[in-house]
Formats: C-alpha cells, structure tokens, sequence
C-alpha cells in the first residue's frame, strides 16, 4: 500500500498503469465510452464540439482551396452535419456509424468541396467500430472511402463539380493511404489495450470475491470454534447444574461458576472477532490464542467433567500456525465431550524436525455415545480446512479399540504465500 502511494506521487508509472486511465470509464456519462454503461449514454458533448470544428475547418479550407474546389453551399454544411451527428450513435451502433461517416465523406468529396476536416468523422466513426470488436466493417468501411476517392480523384472527375478538375496525383493516394493505415492501427492498438484492461479488471473482481470469500470462510471457522467449544461446557454444567440443584447445591453453584467462565471466555474472543470486523486493517486488541494457551483448555475440560492428558511441549509457531494448532485441539476436545462415553482424552504434541512438522494427536477411549449437544456438524470440516490453509493434512476416524483419534499435521514453517495471506 505504501508502495502504492509513492508511486502515485512521483517516481514510477501511474497509478492506473496496467488496468487503464482514469477517463476510461467515464466519458461523456457515468459509464465509460465502450463499457455496458456508457452503451446508454449518448455523447453529445463531444459530438457537440466535433461537428462545431468540422463546420469551422471547412470553412477555413474553402478559404484556402478557392478556385481549385467548389465553394461550400447548404448542401455541403448538411452533409458534413451528417456525418459529425451519426457520430452520436457510434456507441450503439458501431457499424453503421463507420459505413455512415465514411459516405457521407465520399458524397462530399465527389461533390467536389474542399479537402479539410472531414476525414476526422470517419476517423472517429472507424476508430470506435474497431475498439468495440468490428475490426472487418472499420476496415471495409475506411477501403470503401479509399477506393471511391479513387475513382473520384481519377475517373469521375470529368463528370463531377467542379468544372474544369484535373485528376489528382498518384502520390496523394499513397498520403490517405497511409493516413488510413494509421487510423486503423491506432484503433486496434487501443482496442488491444482495452482487452488487456478490461482482463486484468476481471482478475482483480476475481481475486477480491476470492479474498472475500476467504475471510468470510475464515470467520465463520474462528466463530465456530469460539462458540462451540464455550457452548459445549455449558450444556454439559447447565445438565450437572439441574441435575444437582436440589440433591448437591454446592455442586450446583461450581457448575455454574463454570458457565460463567466459559460464557465470559466466549464472549470475549467473539468480541474480539467483531472488533476485528469493524476496524480492517487495525491490529487485534488481544494477541490470537496459540498452544501456550492448553492449561487453560485443560481446566475448562476438567469443567465440563473431561480429564485432559497432554505430552509434549509446544514448539514456538508463526501466528497463524499458532492459532489453527489451538483451534484444532479445542475443537477435538470440544468433540470428545459432545460425542464420547469417556470421560478421559489424551493430547500429544510432537515436532518432527526431519519432516518441519508439527503431528497434534488427540486420543479418547471412546465409545461413541450417538448423542449431540447442538452442534452445527461443521467441525471436522473446519479443522481440515485450517490444516489445508497452511498446506497441513487432518487424519480423524474411529480406533480399533473403540476410541477415536484425531491426527493433525502442521508445517512449522509457512510458505511465503501463505505467509502474506496470512498476515492480511
């Protein structure tokens, strides 16, 4: 972003550079000249000043061709407000703006008035036919004025105004002829340059759904693990809490201690994840969770009447490496307690320096109680996806003796996309 500025100020190229300049979305309306919006709108601003210029040049050539060619009358003035008025229709109606412009140009020229601004109309009427993908009637249209010039300068001429014309020189020829090849380059460079725009215009749409799209996943998988973990505590202290209220008050009153400091927890880290919404691109007001923070998973399992093991010492992780450890362990416990008969689970932290890999291996006795406690079914879904993120893998499926095993390996380094990703 700061790279961005700067070059916006000064040394580098523009800041449009590579996906077009600002007017090109503009024009005469909100909608650019050749985009869906600016087919609705009609340009009469430039149309306006166009025509006011070919009136004017013509004017000023007759000045300066009197006695070589006939003096412009009313007839003349039509047809060169003709040809700059189709020019209105030249968003609509591409082709026949060409074919139009360029025979109202013959038809002036075969009248025999002076030489001046009219090709400009033509010009404009091609230049638009091509940039808008009609390169063959730009082309036909621009060969069809050449070749009537043509006949005009060296055959016509004996019938045609003014009297007494002699045939032009072979050399003008080759002039219009290299005037119209470079109109018509022109315009296909700008059209080739349009294309490119208008892809590259794409691909940033693209990419910024797919960023969005990613956050979106992203929070929907840290709103699931906040809530799901502090809910399942909850259900199980809220079912201990009834079941004791009137046999073990003082059972009843720790059970609900304990829903008060999961409640508080879960607050908490949602709030966090709201705060990070409201304000993007500010840093977090609480540093993200990682594994350091396994005591204190421990207690709240030992809350909900789960008995947690852990082995192994947590190596240190990038951030985001950290936070997808962390979720993925809760998230097991918070399965264990949801949908296992035991009330003991094992975890184990191992760092594979031959491999870069962090292996997180959670463990219960099982069985399989076939019970839920109101959880959307999302979980293992939302582990995979955290692993996948970081180019990790998540094994999870029942033992042999009946418990169920959750394997989950991490990179302890993360490739530099998924870096950058990462710290957007």
């Amino acid at each position: 972003m700061d790279e961005q500025r700067v070059r916006g100020r000064g040394g580098g190229p523009p800041r449009w550079w590579g996906h077009g300049p600002p007017w090109w979305n503009r024009g005469d309306g909100e909608g650019g000249p050749w985009t869906e919006q600016g087919v609705g709108r009609w340009p009469w601003r430039s149309t306006v000043l166009l025509t006011v210029f070919v009136l004017a040049g013509s004017k000023y050539a007759a000045e300066q061709q009197v006695g070589e060619r006939a003096d412009l009358d009313l007839f003349a003035r039509i047809l060169l407000v003709v040809g700059s008025g189709l020019l209105l229709w030249r968003h609509r109606h591409p082709v026949l703006v060409a074919f139009g412009t360029a025979t109202a140009a013959m038809v002036y020229l075969g009248a025999g008035y002076p030489y001046g601004p009219v090709f400009l109309t033509v010009a404009l009427g091609c230049f638009s036919a091509v940039v808008a993908g009609h390169r063959k009637a730009a082309w036909a249209a621009v060969g069809m004025l050449w070749a009537g010039h043509v006949l005009i300068a060296h055959w016509l001429y004996r019938w045609l105004p003014p009297s007494g014309d002699e045939p032009a020189a072979w050399g003008q020829e080759i002039v219009v002829a290299a005037w119209v090849v470079a109109i018509v380059a022109v315009a296909e460079l700008v059209r080739a340059r349009r294309e490119q725009w208008d892809r590259e215009r794409a691909e940033r749409a693209q990419a910024a759904r797919r960023r969005a799209d990613e956050e979106r996943l992203r929070i929907a998988r840290e709103l699931h693990d906040v809530l799901a973990h502090s809910i399942s505590v909850i259900n199980v202290q809220a079912g201990v809490g009834l079941a004791l209220l009137d046999s073990d008050p003082e059972q009843a009153r720790t059970a609900l201690t304990t829903i008060k400091a999961a409640s508080k927890e879960a607050l908490g880290e949602v709030r966090q994840v709201l705060d990070t919404l409201r304000t993007p691109g500010d840093a977090p007001r609480a540093p993200a969770p990682g594994l350091d923070r396994l005591p204190e998973l421990v207690e709240q399992a030992a809350g909900a009447g789960l008995t947690v093991e852990v082995r192994g010492e947590a190596p240190k992780l990038s951030p985001g490496a950290d936070l997808a450890a962390f979720r993925i362990v809760q998230e097991a416990l918070t399965n264990v307690v949801r949908h296992s008969g035991s009330r003991h689970a094992r975890v184990r932290v191992d760092v594979d320096e031959a491999d870069g890999a962090l292996r997180l291996r959670v463990d219960d006795d099982g069985p399989a109680t076939g019970a839920d406690a109101g959880g959307s079914g999302n979980g293992l879904a939302g582990m995979r996806e955290r692993a996948a993120a970081l180019g990790g893998t998540i094994e999870a499926g029942p033992r042999a003796d009946g418990g169920f095993r959750v394997l989950a390996v991490l990179p302890l380094k993360v490739e530099p996309l998924l870096k950058a990703k990462e710290d957007r």
